[in-house]
C-alpha cells in the first residue's frame, strides 16, 4: 500500500524534515507513527496527502508515484484517503448531516446516494441521534467522530489520523482509537495514526514505527513506543 524508499524532505528554509525514509505499510495495516514533537511524523502525513513534494528519493501509494504525481492528478489521488485532523476541521455553520454530506458532494455523489448513505456513516460512529446538530453543540470527543464520518464518507483505501486524539479527554480518546481499530478490522483499511500518546500505542499492541530528528528510529510490532 505504502512505501517510502529513502525519502528526504528539505524545506525552502534549508529545514530537513526527513532524512532517508525508508519503510512501507501492507494493504490492510495499521500503523502508529510515534516522536516527541519536531521529529517530522507531521511532515511524513502531509507528504502522504501530497500537500508537500518529497525533495528525493521514492514515495508510492497503491500504484501512484507521489514524487513525480502531476498536480493535476493530486485531487483524485486525495479521494482515496481519508483524513482525520486533532483540529477537527468541521465548517461551523453547517450541521453534522452537511458537513459529512459535503466530502461526499465535492466529488459529485449523487443525492440519493448522500441521503442514504450519511445516515448510516453517522451510525457507525455513534452519532445518528446528532444529525441536526450544529458542531458547537457537540463534545471535542463527538466533533471528532463527525470528522471520522467524513474521512470514511467516499470508503477510502487508507485513513490517515493526525493526532485524532490531542483535544479530547483520555475517555473520548479510547472511544476514538477503537473506532479506528474496527475501521481497520471490520472494513480492512489501511490507517495510520499519527501520535504522542504512549498510553494508547502501549494499550492497542498494534505495529509502531518511531520518527526521531526525521530518520526512523524503531519498527516494532506488539505497542512498543520507542
Amino acid at each position: 500500500m505504502i512505501e517510502f524508499n529513502r525519502v528526504k524532505k528539505v524545506y525552502p528554509n534549508g529545514t530537513v524534515a526527513l532524512e532517508d525514509i525508508s519503510f512501507e505499510v501492507g494493504d490492510g495495516e495499521f500503523v502508529f507513527i510515534v516522536g516527541a514533537s519536531g521529529a517530522g511524523k507531521s511532515t511524513m502525513a502531509k507528504l502522504l496527502l501530497r500537500e508537500e513534494k518529497v525533495t528525493s528519493g521514492h514515495l508510492t501509494v497503491g500504484q501512484m508515484h507521489l514524487d513525480n504525481m502531476p498536480d493535476r492528478v493530486v485531487p483524485y489521488y486525495r479521494r482515496k484517503i481519508g483524513m482525520v485532523f486533532q483540529d477537527f476541521r468541521l465548517f461551523p455553520n453547517k450541521t453534522v448531516y452537511e458537513n459529512v454530506a459535503f466530502a461526499m458532494q465535492c466529488i459529485g455523489e449523487p443525492k440519493k446516494n448522500i441521503r442514504r448513505r450519511v445516515p448510516s456513516l453517522l451510525e457507525v460512529v455513534g452519532l445518528e441521534d446528532k444529525l441536526k446538530s450544529f458542531p458547537d453543540e457537540l463534545s471535542g470527543g463527538e466533533q471528532q467522530r463527525v470528522a471520522l464520518a467524513r474521512a470514511i464518507a467516499n470508503n477510502p483505501d487508507m485513513i490517515i489520523a493526525d493526532e485524532p486524539t490531542g483535544n479530547i479527554d483520555p475517555q473520548k480518546s479510547m472511544e476514538i482509537m477503537n473506532l479506528l481499530v474496527k475501521i481497520n478490522s471490520v472494513h480492512k483499511k489501511t490507517v495510520l495514526v499519527v501520535t504522542h500518546e504512549k498510553t494508547l500505542v502501549d494499550y492497542f499492541k498494534k505495529r509502531v514505527i518511531t520518527i526521531s530528528d526525521g530518520r526512523v528510529v524503531g519498527d516494532h510490532r506488539g505497542g512498543m513506543y520507542g
